[in-house]
């Protein structure tokens, strides 16, 4: 056998001759069995060193390209497929995404990035970056920061919990999948409808069944089909933003108690509640006997720490801690110090009500600008609370052309038919205004206004 190899390029000899023999085998131009030449021949021949040609016959043959038989050679693998067939160039068509020019983004996910503290963290972060602290955390979390958090939450929310209830993570769908694990695929859960859509996502994924439970005025509603456990956003309702009557809690927790059903209540931006007097948490209410309680720094500091926790039920801990007694922690460690010391010093309860200042100007700004533009009817609702709103739109409007609309004059507002399992009667869309400047509240709705009011779509 006659082996025709060019060298080019930077890469080694060795690795070229491996790559032209390779490609002459998968494309069948050297035949099953053929005897390749020598080493000493085929170095002579290209003018290499026979420790070259070596390399390459061995990388040949540790991949299958090639076969040795004892004081006769190397010989061609056969094959019983094509090859060939896996090397046919794959052509497709490029979609091209239209791409606009986006000015003003009201993303209920975005918060005030000027207002973070950013100089005291950088200092605390400067404090906790040190050799000692290289190392991965506990997989429940820092010891100091469950602590912290187990104090918070008493006295924010009168949530009565001991450290040990406390587990650390990335995030809710971290946090949901360990739940799914541990509950396991038999589990039925009960979803608010409409509701959040990456919490069906992640309890689909791993396999639980779910089960849509319509809200109403006063929230989610009682669930009249058997369930093991029912997500719940009680203080502001995702997306249409109601805050649950005293009532309906009292109602869910027989229910659960009666059931023998858990409860996983979601506290995402409870911190945040412009009107009327704060309503008691559901973990409160039955001080963690069937209530699952989480709750998220995304809002309150910055989304990007992925930071968030959950506290259970006594009767849950020793189970769960053995379920995942060979996990790791899925947060960093400087992250979870940083935090618990930025509680301790008193920082965060600072933080909070500067916050709720800042959020609530927001808000009122939203809401001026909506009412000064826009007709009455766009109806608001959901404004109790939170960092977005819902604003219901005339029956002329589709939410597609809306949001088409308010796109292409450089405006992004997000769907609220993506949170339903079922079709949804109203066409509406979510209004985030946490990351937006009050100026860029104001100029971003009265431009969405002109655009919306100026067209008659059908």
């Amino acid at each position: 056998m006659e082996l025709s190899i060019s060298f080019t390029g930077e890469a080694s000899k060795y690795v070229q001759i491996y790559e032209e023999i390779k490609q002459a085998v998968i494309n069948n131009k050297l035949p099953a069995h053929e005897q390749l030449p020598s080493k000493r021949t085929l170095a002579k021949t290209l003018d290499v060193s026979v420790h070259t040609i070596k390399e390459a016959y061995e990388q040949l043959l540790a991949e299958g390209y090639i076969y040795s038989k004892e004081r006769s050679g190397y010989f061609i693998a056969p094959f019983e497929f094509e090859w060939g067939q896996q090397l046919k160039p794959h052509t497709s068509t490029a979609i091209t995404p239209i791409t606009y020019d986006i000015k003003f983004d009201f993303n209920n996910g975005h918060v005030d990035k000027e207002a973070f503290p950013i100089s005291i963290w950088h200092k605390l972060l400067k404090k906790h970056f040190n050799v000692n602290n290289l190392t991965t955390s506990p997989w429940q979390g820092e010891a100091l920061l469950r602590t912290e958090i187990a104090r918070y939450v008493e006295r924010s929310r009168g949530v009565a919990c001991e450290a040990s209830q406390v587990f650390v993570y990335s995030g809710t769908q971290s946090q949901l999948q360990a739940l799914c694990h541990f509950f396991g695929p038999k589990t039925h859960v009960g979803l608010e409808e409409p509701g959040f859509k990456r919490v069906r996502a992640i309890l689909q994924q791993c396999g639980l069944t779910t089960h849509a439970i319509p809200v109403d005025h006063s929230g989610v509603t009682i669930p009249k089909k058997p369930i093991h456990m029912l997500y719940t956003t009680p203080a502001h309702q995702f997306p249409l933003g109601m805050v649950m009557p005293v009532e309906r809690r009292a109602a869910l927790l027989q229910w659960a108690i009666s059931d023998k059903a858990y409860i996983f209540e979601d506290d995402y931006d409870s911190e945040f509640r412009y009107k009327g007097l704060p309503i008691p948490s559901l973990a409160k209410m039955d001080q963690l006997q069937r209530v699952i309680y989480s709750g998220t720094f995304s809002k309150t500091l910055i989304p990007s720490l992925r930071i968030s926790y959950i506290i259970l039920p006594k009767s849950l801990v020793e189970d769960f801690v053995l379920f995942n007694q060979e996990q790791k922690s899925v947060v960093s460690k400087i992250d979870q110090l940083v935090i618990a010391d930025f509680i301790a010093q008193g920082f965060f309860d600072k933080h909070l009500a500067k916050m709720r200042t800042i959020y609530r100007k927001k808000q009122q700004t939203l809401l001026a600008a909506i009412n000064t533009n826009f007709s009455e009817e766009f109806e608001v609702i959901g404004e109790k609370s939170g960092l977005h709103i819902v604003m219901k739109l005339p029956k002329r409007f589709s939410e597609q052309t809306a949001i088409s609309l308010a796109r292409e004059a450089g405006i992004k507002i997000y769907p609220c038919s993506t949170s339903y399992q079922q079709d949804s009667t109203h066409a509406m869309v979510i209004i985030g205004y946490g990351g937006l400047t009050f100026e860029q509240i104001k100029e971003g709705i009265a431009l969405l206004a002109t655009v919306w009011q100026s067209s008659t779509p059908h």
